[in-house]
């Protein structure tokens, strides 16, 4: 896990130092519209919707751009109408991806990622062809100069975590999906810093990549997470520390 969770991080950095970009931008408008039309536009009582909203201001998301996508979410405003999809595949050297995407055309998305799994050595799957790699979990990614690993594993454990590790410059904090905005929450009251919390798929195996292999893997995953309709990307690879080093 070492290589993909340090990818986590890479993702968390690059994310910080595009915060300002307008493809950011709409990637969280999207999701707010979903989290909006799936479960209402009051976020107190929309869990995804108030993670969302909370996620777009830590990106310095404009006010205005949050509500207009909260109505257009509801309908109160005309917009596209976005479905999440899940897509399949496999990268270089045989690992497993899945691709969480909000798109207004399945038609042109799978044909996109199509397209860049096969430029880059991989290819897309059926649906069920990977999936069952991966096991959804909530991760809550805490700054490690905020707080010592003791301290944040004892309020991880009252909350109702599974597990704390360490990668680096981050603790991440592990719980069940149902538990995870409970853990948050307490997280946050306790006034522990949080740099990212999200309901992701973390891989169950590994496959260990090096060498051009790692470095085709990585092309692939930059290239996805900067399509429009792409949400999200896992694979379960395994790269050694200093190779993906060398590659961020």
């Amino acid at each position: 896990m070492a290589g993909h969770s340090k990818w986590h991080n890479i993702r968390i950095r690059k994310s910080r130092q595009d915060a300002m970009r307008s493809k950011l931008f709409t990637k969280l408008a999207r999701e707010i519209i979903v989290a909006a039309r799936l479960g209402g536009g009051n976020p107190d009582a929309n869990p995804r919707l108030r993670l969302a909203i909370e996620k777009a201001r830590e990106h310095h998301m404009p006010a205005d751009n949050i509500k207009r996508a909260i109505q257009r979410g509801t309908g109160e405003l005309e917009g596209a109408q976005y479905e999440e999809v899940l897509y399949e595949g496999y990268g270089p050297g045989g690992v497993a991806i899945l691709v969480e995407c909000l798109t207004d055309n399945r038609n042109r998305t799978v044909a996109e990622l199509r397209h860049l799994f096969s430029r880059h050595g991989g290819n897309l799957g059926e649906a069920g062809s990977v999936a069952w790699q991966f096991k959804r979990q909530g991760v809550i990614t805490v700054p490690v100069e905020s707080i010592s690993e003791d301290r944040l594993l004892e309020l991880a454990l009252e909350a109702g975590a599974e597990d704390v590790t360490t990668e680096e410059e981050f603790y991440r904090v592990l719980t069940a999906p149902e538990q995870f905005h409970a853990v948050r929450e307490y997280l946050q009251a306790q006034g522990v810093p949080i740099a990212e919390a999200q309901l992701e798929l973390t891989p169950t195996t590994t496959v260990r990549v090096e060498g051009e292999t790692a470095t085709r893997l990585m092309r692939l995953l930059e290239a996805l997470e900067e399509h429009d309709d792409v949400q999200h990307t896992y694979a379960n690879f395994d790269i050694p520390d200093e190779v993906l080093a060398g590659l961020s």
